[in-house]
């Protein structure tokens, strides 16, 4: 979240990016976290926390979408090399939530594989509807990331972890607008 302060406050330091640093690394690497985040252009989590080489095992997939390739990636730090933090980053208009939310009211299915995202987040869509915010598109965005961490940190692999309090898995949201990241479930005491 420091880093994510300077990136907010354009006080970059672009730490770990030199060839020192990619020297140092080349033959193992211990992130200190995971970020599962949406591949939107927009939102890079390197440059939103502003961490270097080394900082971050990074997974994107459009509307931070789970399935077995993804959910593997996110337990590989965790499980093999103690990373203690992974982070599902959700954010504002989000462009798969948004084309998931509309195929789903209007009951058209997105075309080829995009249909995968569609089922992913489902749940996400039905939980926003039920709500009835304002902004549905928005809160399903939210309601994605609140979910995928909560499924990750019940999963049958990493909840050991999060119980013995060598993992925490947080839900986060970026505001496009501001260059913010907001926590929104499971940050540690």
């Amino acid at each position: 979240m420091a880093g994510n302060g300077r990136w907010v406050t354009n006080a970059l330091r672009h730490p770990d990016r030199d060839p020192t640093r990619r020297q140092l690394l080349a033959t193992s690497q211990q992130p200190y976290g995971a970020v599962l985040s949406c591949i939107d252009s927009r939102v890079p989590p390197e440059l939103v926390f502003d961490t270097g080489l080394g900082d971050l095992y990074v997974m994107r997939s459009g509307g931070a979408a789970v399935g077995p390739v993804i959910t593997g990636s996110i337990e590989y730090g965790p499980m093999t090399s103690g990373t203690p933090l992974i982070v599902v980053l959700g954010h504002q208009r989000c462009g798969a939530v948004s084309a998931v939310y509309k195929a789903l009211r209007e009951g058209e299915p997105l075309p080829g594989n995009l249909q995968a995202i569609t089922e992913a987040l489902r749940p996400a869509y039905e939980q926003a509807v039920r709500e009835s915010p304002a902004d549905p598109a928005e809160a399903m965005a939210k309601a994605q990331v609140k979910l995928t961490a909560d499924a990750l940190r019940g999963n049958q692999d990493l909840a050991p972890l999060v119980t013995k309090g060598a993992l925490a898995v947080v839900s986060a949201y970026y505001s496009l607008d501001t260059g913010e990241v907001e926590i929104l479930n499971g940050a540690p005491a």
